[in-house]
C-alpha cells in the first residue's frame, strides 16, 4: 500500500466502518513518508469531525490549507468547521470558495445553503437548494430542506410538489 491514493482509499474504508482509531494509526504512519501531502491532513480533520473534536479538526484543516489553499475539500471542511462554531460569515467565504473550485457538489451546496439560512438570505437559500436538488434529485435531505425553504418564501405550490415527493418516498 505505497501510493497515497491507496492509503486514502484504505482510510476511507476504515472511516466507513467507523474504525477511526485504525484510520488515525494509518494516517500517523503515512505522515512520516508523506509529510507534505495536504490530503492526509484533510482526512485527519474529517476523522476528528466524525469524533466531534473540533479543535483538533481545526488544527488539521488549517495545516492542510497551509499546504494547499486551493483544495476544494479543505475549503469545504474549513467552512463546515466554522459553521459548526457559529462563525457564519467566515464559513460562507470558505464554502463559496469550495463551491467555485468543486462546482456541482451537493454536499457543499447543502452546507452553503445552511450558512445562508443562518444569515437569512432567502433568495440564495432557494437557488442553492434547487441547484443541489438538480444534482442529486433523490437526496431526501436536500428535498426536505428545499421544501422548508419554499415555505419561508411562500411558494406553496412548489412546496406541495416536494411534500408529495417526500411522502411518496417514505411509503
Amino acid at each position: 500500500m505505497n501510493s497515497i491514493k491507496n492509503i486514502i482509499s484504505e482510510i476511507e474504508r476504515l472511516k466507513w466502518e467507523k474504525r477511526f482509531k485504525d484510520a488515525i494509526t494509518l494516517l500517523e504512519q503515512s505522515l512520516y513518508k508523506y509529510v507534505d501531502d495536504y490530503r492526509l491532513y484533510e482526512e485527519l480533520a474529517d476523522i476528528y469531525l466524525y469524533e466531534w473534536t473540533l479543535n483538533k479538526s481545526t488544527k488539521s484543516i488549517n495545516f492542510a490549507l497551509s499546504l494547499n489553499n486551493e483544495s476544494p475539500t479543505g475549503n469545504y471542511l474549513k467552512g463546515f468547521i466554522l459553521l459548526s462554531n457559529n462563525k457564519i460569515k467566515e464559513a460562507i467565504k470558505y464554502l463559496e470558495k469550495s463551491n467555485k473550485i468543486m462546482w456541482n457538489n451537493s454536499e457543499v451546496l447543502r452546507n452553503l445553503w445552511w450558512a445562508y439560512t443562518l444569515v437569512w438570505d432567502i433568495n440564495k437559500w432557494i437557488s442553492i437548494l434547487k441547484r443541489a436538488l438538480n444534482i442529486s434529485p433523490w437526496d431526501k435531505l436536500i428535498t426536505e430542506d428545499l421544501a422548508m425553504a419554499l415555505i419561508w418564501s411562500w411558494e406553496i405550490q412548489k412546496w406541495n410538489v416536494l411534500l408529495k415527493r417526500i411522502w411518496k418516498n417514505k411509503s
